[in-house]
């Protein structure tokens, strides 16, 4: 056994997971229990979380099983030292209340409203937004420019089949706008969407 490196294993719960020792403990086998329970060092969150000064780096595993009201000040101290983690402790916080918006979870991580806007974290969000959005107001108008040539190509189009078309990523969008060039009504278009969606 000399010379072997220590093994860390790591496993975080966003809620609480009573069954989690148990489980572990009917998987190994016999004689790896037995190596489980000589050498493994046990490290219970909850109680670390109680321990004053923590490293940033040991304090982050700890937002998961922290209360609420301590979130904010635990979060404070994790960035005040290591502001890098920006990155990581608002997507744990994100992850553990998914029904927050952006803001809320800057909230929960005690971020004054002043700093929000400039927060690494908070700029990629921001810029994924955009993007997104960009991407949408696109798809979006492709469809509503080939919606108007397939109504002139092909006559009214039927409820299902405008939505239908309006569901099409932006690639399809184009791939149908050339298409649609070639069709003579609205069985071309039938046959295009049974292809192609």
């Amino acid at each position: 056994m000399q010379g072997l490196q220590p093994l860390v294993l790591l496993e975080v719960h966003m809620h609480p997971n009573p069954g989690f020792h148990h489980r572990l403990s009917l998987g190994p086998t016999q004689a790896l229990q037995a190596f489980l329970d000589q050498q493994v060092v046990w490290l219970n969150l909850e109680e670390l979380s109680h321990r004053p000064q923590l490293d940033p780096l040991l304090n982050l595993p700890t937002l998961p099983v922290r209360p609420e009201s301590e979130l904010a000040a635990s979060s404070q101290k994790i960035l005040a030292r290591r502001p890098d983690l920006d990155t990581v402790v608002l997507p744990m916080h994100a992850q553990r209340f998914p029904d927050s918006s952006a803001e809320q979870i800057m909230v929960i991580a005690g971020i004054p409203r002043e700093e929000i806007r400039y927060t690494r974290a908070v700029q990629h969000w921001l810029v994924e937004g955009r993007q997104e959005g960009e991407a949408k107001g696109r798809q979006e108008g492709e469809a509503k420019v080939t919606l108007r040539q397939l109504n002139r190509r092909c006559g009214p189009l039927t409820d299902a089949t405008t939505a239908q078309i309006q569901a099409l990523p932006v690639d399809k969008l184009e791939v149908l706008a050339d298409a649609l060039l070639d069709f003579t009504g609205p069985t071309d278009l039938a046959a295009w969407l049974a292809a192609n969606t």
